[in-house]
């Protein structure tokens, strides 16, 4: 109770967001009576208040005018040339659209009065505007040598079920984007690799909860988008960084009766090396970083009430080393003033091998029922190659991109199996080895208008996946039989999608519409008995999106929106071979899963003042086809009960909920960021069939609950060039389908210290202080209960150090 008061009395988050924007302002003078172009007229930006000229320029050869890096603000473009009328343009910006492309502008020798035209653009807050909440990691000191889930988890609605997927406002639909677009260091449509992408990379992470059309349908819950630095200074620059720290430094919960138990006081070392070398036309670059560590990625006790009467409580810790290797690379070129080529790389190679010793323990006598010992040997690479093209037309804010990307993906994993009890004992492998081709090639096309712009675009994408199954069966084996031994799965997209935005002086308007086809088709091995048939299907579906923004002063705006998207589940959520880390719990697919279609509405209003701001929301979910995993029991083994975790569509659900978002400049030297995300989750009653290992009914009872995650941070600089962070959250209980996931919470510390004139950084952090980040869920199934805890390392020390050059 005192640690939970305390940390309730000191969350704190660590994010400052992004700088003033800056817009560019573009048109073309013509001449009235004979409409050819007019070179060398003036071109004067004045500020609306002063009447004080802030820059200008001269038309070209082509009468084209362009004048970038102008602040966002209220001004008078005026346009002169001796003998014809002055034109003047009112601007008043914001920072939504950074270009302007003014047209063809016409200068007359008359002097009739000049129609007005207006042009809004809306800026970034210091914490969130309302379309998108951006955070920089500059000054993120609490997570400093941590990876991108260490940061993100103090994020505004941000958190992280399980099985290490990002949650946002109580969904984990979410789509994690690289750099705009989807990577292999993310997967396509999940989140894999965020654990190990260094958040010292990371220039800044995007939070879109309401994507407009030119965006992927799916992620109900909405978009992630993590921005990577890169240099802009011409010539060599980079910089060398090592970071050691220790994790899991106490337990939760003191382990089972085995002679492994759980890791603890686990050793990490990251050396990483970035590079980046500048000239007029061509840029280089190179991100590297190394992982080797002992880990404890789940720690999992399983708890098992059954309702004749037995308990039993068994515990998984995955004892990880690890080797992980992550090198990004590429060059951009400019081939002349208008066209630019980027080729890009990435190879993702990680080798961990865990041991595990799981007792089966008797609560009512405390005898071991059994005792199962695992060992698994995996690799997963990836390798990611793209090209990039952009051409940009003579008016500003006038281009036409193309993107090609190909990712192979490998998984090669390995169990080795040993159960000893008065049962059975026996030994078992099993290998899976999936080699994933996914191809996709997209072109965008973006023109800027006096009131807005228009967007347009098509895509496709191609994913192939096959899997083959190894089985070597033991004595009494615990594999199910007749699974088959491969399993081959597709997935083709093809859209288009258009956007319009626009802008006036007291609102804006956005609307788009994006068209999906997808065709997806999983292929079984024949001899499966589980599943009587292949699975082929395809749609076609529209997925529109619509933003309204008005705008009650400067200070103040207040934003509607509405968008229809999708989740479709992939070869992870489909693959039928179970996972035995526990062989009475077992993790399993569905290969007739479907997509879940979900339509959201949201009210946002945005105040923000010289020193701070305030962002709120109510929002609105109605999901159609839900799918999660689903406890049930399979009793069809005499000696003892398997609890399944099977994948399954299980009807409608609702999330409605507000958020709020405060930030306040206390004094020069301290900073002051809270939020809160409150929800309510409403899942109606559902009764379903599962196929595996048999068929059998199961049944969800309707539940509604209310939950919530609160968030704070203070931020310091202190003397001799120290800053100084701590943050904190906490996350109530919240309903799941079968039951509740409990409430925890999180403190984190951090110091960074400038040296060497500010070109080297010593950081320490800990994250997690008193170890209360694990995850618990109270589950109730037909015939048992189950209390399930996962304490994974989350409390780990850090001491880095980084020189730039």
């Amino acid at each position: 109770m005192i640690k939970q008061t305390l940390t309730i009395f000191i969350l704190f988050i660590s994010f400052i967001v992004n700088g003033q924007e800056t817009i560019t302002i573009s048109g073309q003078i013509i001449e009235q009576e004979t409409q050819q172009t007019f070179p060398f007229v003036t071109i004067s930006i004045n500020d609306e208040s002063t009447n004080n000229i802030v820059t200008g320029t001269i038309s070209d050869d082509d009468g084209r005018f362009e004048i970038k890096d102008l602040k966002t603000g209220k001004y008078i473009v005026n346009i002169s040339y001796l003998g014809f009328e002055t034109v003047q343009r009112k601007i008043s910006s914001g920072g939504l659209n950074p270009i302007f492309d003014l047209g063809k502008i016409e200068l007359k020798p008359s002097t009739e009065s000049l129609n007005e035209v207006t042009i809004e653009a809306k800026r970034a807050t210091v914490n969130s505007a309302l379309d998108k909440k951006s955070f920089s990691l500059t000054d993120n000191v609490a997570q400093s040598g941590g990876s991108v889930v260490d940061a993100m988890k103090t994020m505004p609605g941000v958190a992280f079920d399980q099985d290490g997927k990002v949650v946002l406002r109580g969904s984990d639909k979410v789509v994690v984007l690289i750099d705009g677009k989807q990577s292999s260091l993310t997967g396509f449509g999940n989140q894999k690799g965020l654990n190990n992408i260094p958040a010292s990379n990371i220039e800044r992470i995007e939070i879109i909860n309401n994507p407009s059309a030119k965006y992927d349908a799916n992620g109900f819950a909405g978009i992630v988008n993590i921005i990577y630095k890169k240099e802009k200074q011409t010539g060599l620059n980079g910089d060398v960084g090592l970071s050691f720290g220790l994790g899991a430094l106490s337990k939760r919960r003191e382990d089972t009766p085995t002679d492994y138990g759980s890791f603890s006081v686990n050793p990490k070392l990251i050396p990483s090396l970035n590079l980046n070398y500048r000239t007029d036309k061509l840029n280089y670059f190179l991100q590297s970083e190394f992982i080797i560590q002992e880990a404890l990625p789940n720690n999992e006790f399983t708890t098992r009430n059954y309702d004749d009467g037995r308990n039993i409580i068994s515990q998984v810790p995955e004892n990880r080393r690890q080797f992980r290797s992550i090198i990004t690379g590429g060059v951009d070129w400019e081939l002349s003033d208008n066209d630019a080529i980027t080729f890009s790389g990435m190879y993702d190679r990680e080798k961990h091998i865990d041991t595990s010793q799981v007792a089966f323990i008797n609560l009512d006598n405390n005898v071991r029922n059994r005792l199962y010992t695992w060992k698994e040997e995996e690799i997963t690479s990836y390798i990611n190659v793209a090209t990039n093209y952009k051409h940009n037309f003579p008016q500003a804010g006038h281009s036409l991109t193309a993107n090609a990307q190909y990712t192979r993906g490998l998984e090669d994993e390995s169990y080795f199996l040993n159960d000893s009890s008065a049962i059975r004992i026996g030994r078992d492998m099993t290998n899976i080895r999936a080699i994933e081709h996914t191809t996709s090639l997209s072109t965008d096309y973006t023109r800027a208008l006096s009131s807005g712009k228009i967007e347009a675009g098509v895509k496709v994408r191609f994913r192939n996946l096959p899997v083959d199954y190894t089985i070597n069966r033991g004595n009494q084996s615990i594999i199910y039989p007749n699974l088959g031994d491969f399993s081959k799965w597709k997935e083709n997209l093809y859209a288009f999608y258009g956007n319009y935005l626009l802008e006036k002086e007291n609102f804006d308007v956005e609307a788009g519409l994006r068209a999906e086809q997808t065709e997806v088709s999983y292929q079984l091995d024949p001899t499966n008995i589980y599943y009587a048939s292949n699975d082929k299907y395809d749609y076609f579906e529209l997925f529109p999106s619509v933003r309204f923004t008005y705008k009650l002063n400067d200070k103040s705006k207040f934003s509607l929106f509405y968008n229809r998207r999708v989740d479709r589940p992939g070869e992870p959520e489909l693959r039928i071979f179970p996972k035995y880390d526990d062989p009475e719990l077992l993790k399993v697919g569905n290969p007739y899963l479907r997509p879940q279609f979900t339509n959201s509405v949201e009210a946002a209003h945005r105040y923000n003042w010289g020193s701070g701001s305030l962002f709120s929301a109510v929002y609105h979910r109605q999901i159609k086809g839900a799918y999660q995993r689903i406890f049930s029991v399979d009793n069809s083994n005499p000696d003892y009960d398997i609890v399944n975790k099977i994948y399954q569509n299980t009807g409608e659900s609702t999330n409605t909920g507000f958020e709020l978002l405060f930030s306040q400049d206390l004094t020069e030297n301290w900073k002051l960021t809270a939020s809160t995300n409150v929800y309510r989750n409403s899942i109606n009653a559902y009764d379903g069939t599962l196929l595996f290992p048999f068929v059998r009914a199961f049944s969800i009872d309707k539940s509604s609950d209310t939950a919530g995650d609160f968030k704070i941070s203070n931020s310091f600089k202190l003397p001799y060039q120290i800053e100084a962070q701590v943050t904190g959250l906490y996350y109530s209980k919240r309903n799941i389908p079968q039951g509740e996931e409990l409430a925890r919470s999180s403190v984190d510390l951090g110091l960074k210290k400038s040296i060497w004139d500010k070109k080297g950084e010593i950081t320490l952090s800990v994250s997690d202080l008193f170890n209360n980040f694990g995850l618990r869920q109270r589950i109730s199934g037909e015939g048992f209960t189950a209390t399930y805890e996962n304490y994974y390392e989350t409390q780990i020390v850090r001491l880095g150090m980084k020189y730039k050059f």
